[in-house]
């Protein structure tokens, strides 16, 4: 819980700077009078905290392998929103891809419900639809996040020095890192604001594949978990359907440049 909240207010102090260097509090302002938006934010703010929480105690208890596994069920749910809410269709070699992921994921079952793999799935799948669908800019949006929300982490902070004193914030190396939490939370998401914006769901969930990728190699190798032969195969199906989808990618680009 600490980690979210400090995560939180630190995203909160990058983003105040980003918005001062470019002139973007007249449009935050705009945004907190606006009820109908604020709502949509309050929505997207709870998505965001619940996605942090189950990834943040997920890593916690060494589950690492799993919380990857849902990242990389993430971009399906990404094209599954983005076929159902907006329309979006796919082409002969993209749902090949698709179908690939799919079969993918049958075949990486655990043994028992993967809930935190379900849980982050669809909080950040819904979390992207509700950041492309809002009618605010992405550095607006992503500070006004943070913002509904950090009374309850600025809360949760208090709460935790008063119950065990100082602890972590009297370490100048462990306050560093709680530091860094901000940027290294505030600008992937403000990449992605500003991505989810321009590219299709599709796309975007399809090169979502790399940051599961990277945990399923750091849960391996620097965590020790099992790696066994059906994860392994579903690693190597991951990059196939990636191959496939770049690909495909690639060929519509040169048929338009035609």
């Amino acid at each position: 819980m600490l980690i979210v909240a400090e995560r939180t207010l630190w995203s909160l102090v990058l983003l105040a700077i980003v918005l001062a260097a470019t002139a973007g509090f007249p449009e935050i302002r705009s945004v907190l009078v606006d009820f109908r938006r604020m709502r949509v934010i309050a929505v997207s703010a709870l998505l965001l905290v619940c996605n942090w929480l189950l990834y943040v105690w997920a890593v916690e208890t060494g589950q690492v392998l799993e919380a990857s596994f849902g990242y990389f069920i993430n971009p399906l749910v990404s094209v599954a929103i983005g076929m159902v809410f907006l329309g979006e269709r796919q082409n002969r070699m993209q749902t090949i891809a698709i179908a690939i992921v799919a079969i993918l994921i049958q075949a990486a079952g655990i043994g028992r419900a993967p809930l935190i793999a379900l849980g982050l799935a669809f909080s950040f799948g819904f979390y992207g639809f509700i950041r492309k669908t809002a009618q605010t800019g992405p550095a607006t949006g992503l500070f006004a996040e943070p913002l509904v929300v950090a009374p309850l982490a600025m809360g949760y902070v208090i709460f935790d020095i008063v119950r065990n004193g100082v602890g972590v914030h009297a370490d100048p190396t462990l306050m560093l890192l709680l530091i860094a939490t901000g940027p290294a939370t505030a600008v992937p998401l403000l990449l992605f604001a500003y991505g989810v914006r321009r590219l299709r769901l599709t796309t975007i969930g399809m090169f979502q594949y790399l940051a599961p990728s990277i945990q399923f190699l750091l849960a391996i190798l620097m965590f020790g978990e099992e790696l066994n032969t059906l994860r392994l195969l579903s690693f190597a199906l991951i990059w196939v359907s990636l191959i496939v989808f770049s690909w495909d990618s690639y060929s519509q680009r040169r048929r338009m440049a035609a």
